[in-house]
């Protein structure tokens, strides 16, 4: 397989916007090109936030008053920025992905990887039964793009649609610093989109149990081995992750 022809896309949170570890795989395959739409602080579903000012929604990237996208995190009674964070989401970077191809901003992708679920909540897991039932996306009810059973559906096939020829590849999140938090919610989540990536014939990069990184390891709010503050990788974590991913895509690529 010739990774130099091949070009990369990415989408994820704030373990992958930037050049972390999607950048290693994307330099140590010597692939063709690398477009990344991660943005800090994003969940796979739309939602609703709420403050004292009033609700908002998540907008489509295509809406006339799009917003934007922001990767706030610290409380905010401002609507406007409220708005810009509820529209940070897997589905709205997947339709501004789609976007930049059709206007030549980015190549159409070979291989795509999403790295999403570390900032989800439980209680929007969704129903993945559901989120899977029919075969069309457009007018399915079952799909509740508010759950993150239904956007990770919505996502996975909206890329296998629009670019038939592409790898898709899903990474589950990485081991936090903290025990009760990985059980509670990052196991769970990990539960979700095995069985989703799984049923949508996505191949799955295991980087909780595989690429290294340790809870035994890491502090809680401070610097361990290879996490700064118990989540977010170090240089060294995100080039440990990054090896591992481009492991996994190289020898399913062969």
């Amino acid at each position: 397989m010739d990774f130099t022809k091949l070009n990369f896309g990415v989408d994820g949170d704030s373990i992958t916007a930037g050049q972390q570890w999607s950048w290693h795989v994307f330099n140590s395959l010597n692939m063709a090109s690398h477009h990344n739409v991660a943005v800090g602080s994003a969940v796979w579903y739309k939602r609703t936030l709420t403050c004292s000012n009033g609700s908002v929604t998540t907008q489509n990237w295509t809406d006339p008053d799009f917003a934007g996208i922001s990767d706030g995190w610290e409380p905010t009674e401002d609507l406007n920025e409220l708005q810009k964070r509820a529209n940070n989401c897997a589905v709205v970077h997947i339709q501004h992905f789609i976007d930049d191809v059709k206007k030549g901003i980015s190549p159409v992708p070979d291989i795509f990887a999403f790295a999403m679920g570390t900032n989800d909540s439980e209680e929007c897991f969704g129903d993945v039964e559901k989120a899977l039932t029919g075969k069309e996306l457009d007018g399915n009810e079952n799909i509740d793009l508010f759950t993150e059973a239904g956007a990770m559906r919505w996502c996975l096939q909206k890329i296998m649609e629009e670019y038939p020829e592409a790898r898709v590849f899903v990474l589950t999140p990485l081991q936090t610093a903290t025990p009760e938090h990985n059980a509670k919610t990052v196991l769970q989540i990990e539960t979700v989109m095995k069985k989703i990536a799984g049923a949508m014939g996505a191949q799955v990069i295991d980087c909780y149990n595989n690429c290294g990184i340790c809870e035994k390891f890491e502090v809680i709010g401070g610097r361990g081995k290879y996490l700064i503050d118990g989540l977010h990788p170090v240089a060294e974590g995100q080039a440990l992750e990054g090896r591992f991913a481009a492991k996994e895509i190289r020898n399913n690529m062969f």
